[in-house]
């Protein structure tokens, strides 16, 4: 028995390393592509202007020693060992570490949260809240309501500058790639040929992006494969053809001399050698396509050599070549007779690079959109399988203009190079201060490790960015420019959402309110089923009492939808909807809460109006079969009694409904499995969930059995069959989606600024992108808008 449990336990461990090798394989692909062709043009961007490469060889060998440690200390110990371990849920980046903190501590200005939100499966906390004591940061943060709103802007900076990057990214890798062809080009053909290959490269790279990542994905990792090894066996050369003791320059003493004898022209030569880590925050960004182990096995055993090994045979050959007749760049190292090879190679990896930040910016996109923090653009899901894999057509088009515009505009790496670094070296500070948060507030640790942590890194980062900010007039300008454009876009319209939602939550009306709608008032019921979408998760909203007033009729079956989004990356689809009716059975008024990760694509795979249809089914037996199980007296009470509040929101999951009388089967689900004991916020009282049976593949259609006459017993049994048979007539009358058609005017009164980001700024913005019909896949036929004005 001890050898047969020995042998398994080998087996598991043998099949988690090939996983883990397979997974390191393919991240080299989507991750390191980018990191991986930055010796195309660090040295070319250090030495462009700042300093001189002279026969003592002090410049070259301290630019080297400044990359090793660089590349050891930021992408190794930084993100390997300390960043890729803040996740959430598997996944990385800014907005996962922005999820962990608001979890942790009340800093989100998400306006509709619940407690129920608390009980989804990937709503986990390290530690429960009431086992672990408030550290002093967290009621600090948790108490000045201006820090809320800094850390949001924190994040937007960091959002902004990665989609900058977005920008420069594909520009400076596939023009640096390109550029090899001026050592077989005359330099007045080099100087008309260059920008136009470029630019047809990138057009070509842009149109391909509707077909999605994974249809040539297979390609990615052998070419990145095939690059890092082509660049480590020059560098192997390099080094021992031309200088075997170009070690001893990773020694930190070559910074110092370095320093000394070059003084301000070596600091803001920085600007240039911290491109050898763009690209090291795809580690932390891709997290979730892979796991911690296969990134830290692919950079710490084949892409920090073959990066350390390229850097050393580049100086290497720089060191015994003071006077070329080119610039200094990476071809003037290659081998004359595998230049055209290695130029190839190269193309393809720019390319490759350049793919995985293009699809990163789709995707922190998407998430900005989840948070309400963009304006609301059309997301296409490319892939079935490969959750994640999305195509924003409108920000594809506007990277592509924007990219072709600064390789025209810049046609140098220097200017690229710059712009690019100050983009880095901004995004990697906000995730140094946030991770120092996370340390603090969700891994419970000292404060003083913290406070290390941000000094350490915080002021090598520093060091880099302040060399990028006296390149201002040189090309960085160019990103601070973008994020400010992009900022202020991304701010206006989340504070115009916060302040319609507090404009709804002011102006909901009562439920007696809806109850007393009926024949005497002149308020027709028709057939159909009417969804009314709303931010609010209880409550009238105005715009349904509006719809009313003007249209003295609704549908027979009536829906209160709240498609909102939860500080988690993904929400399972067996938790995502939480139902509950809204007043007595008889009323067939529910409420309906639709909750999204923030990195979830919305209705990538089935219509949402059958999902809802087959949800709300499922409550009704649900609901129908609790009623029958527990005390006749009292859910009589409770369900006649109803009419003053709104009942219980369940989690409907994806349970097995078929066979025999609904209810029968529902005997399945325990009372223990159900009961959670989350209350929810403004007067929902608890919430049941129902977990699943087993993994079902739901069609939309549901039956009503006919029932014999022993069958139909009591009293309940005839009302669940009628309020089935009334939900089956509904769908089949058609559904009507109503929505609220605003227009947001400031109050009168208010300052200068706030009028122009409402009336003008907002209002701008909500013309002339997607409407929210567009957004939930709305039919055009079955569209009912009813407009509003918001004053606020």
């Amino acid at each position: 028995m001890d050898l047969e449990f020995g042998k398994s336990l080998d087996t598991s461990k043998k099949n988690s390393w090939r996983t883990s090798l397979l997974l390191a394989y393919q991240s080299l692909g989507v991750v390191y592509g980018d990191l991986s062709t930055s010796p195309l043009y660090v040295y070319k961007s250090t030495f462009a202007e700042d300093i001189q490469h002279s026969e003592t060889n002090e410049e070259i060998f301290g630019v080297l020693s400044f990359v090793f440690w660089t590349l050891t200390l930021v992408p190794l110990f930084k993100y390997v060992f300390v960043v890729l371990r803040a996740d959430d849920n598997g996944e990385g980046g800014t907005f996962a570490l922005y999820s962990l903190i608001c979890r942790h501590a009340r800093v989100s200005l998400l306006p509709n949260r619940q407690v129920a939100d608390e009980a989804l499966s990937t709503y986990k906390l390290e530690h429960h809240p009431e086992k672990k004591s408030s550290s002093g940061v967290k009621l600090y943060l948790e108490k000045h309501k201006v820090l809320h709103t800094a850390l949001l802007i924190l994040v937007l900076l960091g959002t902004c500058m990665v989609i900058g990057d977005g920008v420069l990214t594909p520009a400076i890798s596939v023009f640096s790639a390109v550029s090899g062809l001026e050592l077989s080009m005359s330099k007045e053909h080099h100087q008309y040929a260059v920008i136009p290959i470029t630019c047809f490269i990138l057009v070509c790279l842009f149109a391909l992006q509707h077909y999605g990542t994974h249809r040539v994905g297979f390609f990615f990792a052998p070419i990145v494969l095939t690059w890092l090894l082509c660049i480590s066996s020059l560098g192997i050369y390099n080094i021992i053809y031309w200088n075997p003791h170009v070690y001893q320059a990773l020694s930190p003493y070559y910074m110092f001399k370095f320093l000394k004898k070059t003084r301000k022209g070596g600091w803001m030569s920085l600007g240039g050698i911290l491109l050898c880590i763009t690209g090291s925050e795809a580690m932390f960004a891709d997290l979730g396509h892979f796991s911690y182990s296969a990134i830290r096995t692919a950079f710490t055993f084949l892409v920090y050599p073959a990066l350390i090994l390229a850097y050393m045979g580049q100086a290497a050959y720089l060191s015994q070549h003071h006077h070329t007749s080119y610039q200094i760049s990476f071809y003037v190292s290659v081998p004359e007779s595998v230049r055209w090879p290695v130029l190839i190679i190269a193309i393809l990896a720019s390319v490759v690079g350049s793919q995985a930040i293009i699809s990163g910016t789709f995707s922190i996109i998407n998430q900005s959109q989840s948070l309400s923090c963009f304006p609301r653009v059309k997301v296409i899901h490319t892939s079935d399988k490969i959750h994640g894999q999305i195509y924003i057509p409108e920000i594809n088009w506007v990277l592509m203009i924007l990219c072709i515009a600064v390789t025209i505009g810049f046609r140098d790496t220097k200017h690229m190079g710059n712009a690019s670094g100050l983009a880095v070296m901004t995004v990697m500070l906000v995730t140094t201060c946030l991770t120092s948060l996370v340390i603090i507030l969700c891994w419970h640790k000292p404060p003083i490790v913290a406070l290390f942590f941000l000094l350490f890194f915080g002021s090598i980062e520093l060091l880099y960015f302040s060399a990028s900010l006296t390149k201002f007039t040189e090309g960085a300008w160019l990103p601070i420019l973008l994020a400010l454009f992009l900022m202020t876009i991304m701010f206006v319209w989340h504070y115009a959402t916060i302040k319609k939602y507090e404009f709804d939550l002011h102006n909901k009306v009562s439920l007696e309110w809806l109850l007393a709608l009926g024949p005497s008032l002149g308020i027709a019921r028709v057939p159909g089923i009417g969804l009314v979408f709303t931010d609010l998760t209880s409550g009238i909203p105005a715009n349904f009492s509006r719809f009313v007033t003007n249209l003295p009729a609704f549908h027979r079956v009536l829906v209160f939808v709240c498609v909102k989004s939860v500080p988690v990356p993904f929400v399972p689809p067996a938790e995502r909807y939480l139902v509950g009716r809204v007043g007595p059975a008889a009323h067939r008024s529910y409420r309906c809460i639709v909750r999204y990760g923030y990195r979830d694509v919305h209705q990538d795979v089935d219509s949402f109006e059958s999902e809802l249809v087959s949800k709300l089914a499922d409550f009704i037996h649900y609901d129908w079969h609790r009623s029958q199980h527990s005390s006749h007296s009292e859910e009589d009470v409770s369900h006649s009694n109803e009419s003053t509040s709104e009942c219980r929101l369940a989690v409907i999951g994806t349970v097995a409904f078929s066979g025999t009388p609904a209810y029968e089967i529902e005997e399945s689900v325990q009372p223990a499995s159900v009961s959670i004991g989350f209350s929810t916020v403004e007067s929902v009282t608890d919430v049941i969930e129902m977990e699943p049976v087993h993994a079902v593949e739901r069609r939309v259609r549901f039956a009503i059995d006919d029932y014999s006459e022993s069958d139909v017993r009591t009293n309940m049994e005839l009302q669940l069959r009628e309020e089935l048979q009334d939900l089956l007539a509904a769908q089949e009358a058609g559904t009507a989606f109503i929505l609220g058609h605003s227009h947001v005017r400031a109050k009168q009164g208010s300052s200068v600024f706030k009028r122009l980001a409402i009336n003008f700024g907002y209002n701008f913005l909500r013309r002339n992108c997607r409407g929210p019909d567009v957004a939930l896949k709305v039919p055009p036929v079955s569209l009912l808008e009813v407009g509003m004005v918001y004053v606020v």
